[in-house]
């Protein structure tokens, strides 16, 4: 091997050390750190290691319901997430028809709205003077579990509607040729192909609807609880570590569980796609055979996931004088009290630290794909490169409360004493943002033919250019989605800021919820029309990642 060959495998080797090592760093000293430590500030009583904490919970009536609760949620908005957004993937992905690119665009956003406007939008409809109020719905389990659907429809269309529109419709037709119903096709024919693709999406939105924080801490009230809730409820209002030690166990393995299913979903899922090529096979919209996932999906579009928005537009804009701007008007001020600065200067807040958790997560999640990416022929570096995935998802299903609170009882002494920096929102929001970006990322650069890296480097091509030229180039393709993705869920992050924000320097989502469990008119119209400045910045986020979305980033 000649000099300037050893020094490039050098350089490479040493990027590639560097590349493990700064996000895996990052993620033990601002996650596995905090959630360690507050798990083992519950199972220390007195300063003497101790269990009972532990068991007082396990063997409390409210722990199972609260369990129970959380895991019925969970299934029932992931089943309902299937149903409808299955019809919803063949609709938008398996055939053609115009306005299709702007059907697909409308049905992304309610992902990435913030959880807290979704649950003012929900709350509106569903509560006593909302045009849905008679159907008595609010602070039910139903309510809950259609805001969580509206929150996961869209990771269902994607995910299923990615494989779908590259099967091959001939076993189909051949299917029907032979005197088979369209139903019993779908079920013999097309389910098993797609299978893969709805097991993974069925288990992100299991795990999604197993940590939902800001909806059941709305639309919740003090009848209904979730893991989620109960550790907040535990640490701010009973400063019981052992009970939140306790059920941040419980939900550790049941996230743990939920990510073994999504990854190995996943893995499936990714092979269908390789196996099937880059190739669609979409078909020209037909009213005959198409007629049914149509009305389904209109009906989920313009009933769940518009009619709230819509409603919590509409009444923004209703006055105790009347239809008018008042409400807007009062978010330059603190409203009757409830907040200590005014909104705008909340949302200013929010769009500074939302881009730089984003510069942070997008830096770090890209590190963390270029290694994931790789297809080592060591079975021991293959495995490694498994385990470095399957860890930057574990933020995705661990409590963003449990991060917050962790942060303050971990980050509180030299050398990282950073109560006092404005760094830590950032960082923690950065934590939650991390693995959407690496799940954004991955796709594309898992897309890349290794030939061609093989090619380039057959040709003379040192280490770093192949880098660059090859994995960089494509890696810009999904970049801007990244960066949508990552600065809307900083933006609406809710769980881990509730802890660590200041009361002279909220986020929005912060002070959309204090306003909104206050009484008096002006506090709720203020929470009403902040949740649509706060859609409609989230909304405009995403608007402009999706022009720039790589089609192998819908995974």
């Amino acid at each position: 091997m000649t000099h300037s060959a050893r020094q490039g495998w050098s350089l490479s080797w040493g990027f590639w050390a560097i590349a493990v090592l700064v996000p895996v760093s990052f993620l033990v000293v601002f996650f596995a750190w905090p959630v360690a430590g507050l798990i083992s500030r519950g199972f220390v009583i007195d300063g003497v290691f101790s269990l009972d904490g532990l068991s007082a919970v396990l063997s409390s009536p409210r722990t199972w319901r609260i369990i129970g609760q959380t895991l019925a949620l969970a299934v029932a908005g992931t089943l309902a997430s299937v149903l409808l957004g299955v019809p919803g993937a063949y609709l938008l992905y398996r055939t053609r028809f115009r306005g299709r690119a702007f059907a697909r665009a409308l049905v992304s956003v309610p992902f990435v709205l913030p959880t807290v406007v979704v649950g003012v939008a929900f709350r509106s409809l569903f509560g006593a003077s909302g045009p849905l109020g008679w159907l008595g719905l609010d602070e039910s389990f139903a309510a809950i579990m259609l805001a969580l659907v509206f929150f996961n429809y869209s990771v269902i269309v994607r995910t299923v509607g990615a494989l779908w529109s590259r099967l091959d419709p001939r076993a189909d037709e051949a299917a029907r040729v032979l005197g088979a119903s369209p139903v019993r096709v779908f079920c013999t024919v097309t389910l098993p192909a797609i299978a893969p693709a709805v097991l993974s999406g069925a288990s992100l939105v299991f795990l999604f609807c197993a940590t939902a924080f800001g909806i059941v801490m709305v639309m919740g009230g003090v009848g209904f609880g979730t893991i989620e809730t109960e550790i907040w409820y535990q640490t701010t209002q009973l400063l019981d570590l052992p009970a939140a030690a306790a059920l941040s166990i419980v939900q550790l393995v049941v996230v743990v569980a939920a990510l073994l299913v999504a990854a190995r979903a996943r893995t499936r899922a990714e092979h269908a796609l390789r196996l099937r090529g880059d190739d669609t096979t979409e078909q020209p919209w037909r009213a005959g055979r198409d007629l049914v996932p149509t009305l389904v999906t209109a009906l989920v579009v313009l009933g769940l996931l518009g009619l709230p928005m819509i409603n919590l537009v509409v009444r923004s804009f209703i006055t105790a004088d009347g239809w008018g701007w008042r409400n807007y008007a009062l978010l330059a001020g603190t409203g009757e009290g409830s907040i200590t600065v005014p909104v705008w200067t909340a949302a200013l807040n929010s769009l500074t630290i939302a881009a730089q958790a984003a510069a942070l997560a997008v830096l770090l999640g890209a590190l963390v794909s270029l290694v994931a990416s790789r297809r080592p022929r060591s079975r021991r570096l293959a495995g490694g490169v498994r385990l470095l995935d399957a860890v930057f998802m574990l933020p995705l299903g661990v409590s963003a409360v449990t991060v917050g609170f962790g942060f303050l009882i971990t980050l509180n002494r030299p050398p990282f004493d950073l109560r006092s920096s404005p760094i830590l929102i950032p960082i923690a929001q950065a934590v939650v943002a991390l693995p959407l970006v690496v799940r954004t990322l991955l796709p594309v650069l898992r897309a890349i033919d290794p030939r061609q890296r093989e090619a380039a480097a057959s040709l003379g091509a040192p280490p770093g250019r192949v880098l660059a030229t090859i994995d960089g180039a494509l890696a810009l393709r999904g970049l801007g989605l990244a960066v949508g993705f990552a600065f809307a869920t900083s933006l609406g992050e809710f769980g881990a800021t509730s802890f660590l924000a200041r009361p002279d320097h909220p986020t929005l989502p912060v002070v959309i919820f204090r306003l909104i469990g206050r009484p008096g008119a002006d506090n709720f119209g203020m929470a009403l029309a902040a949740s649509v400045v706060l859609a409609v910045l989230t909304a405009a986020v995403m608007a402009a990642a999706e022009l720039v979305r790589p089609k192998e980033a819908e995974l």
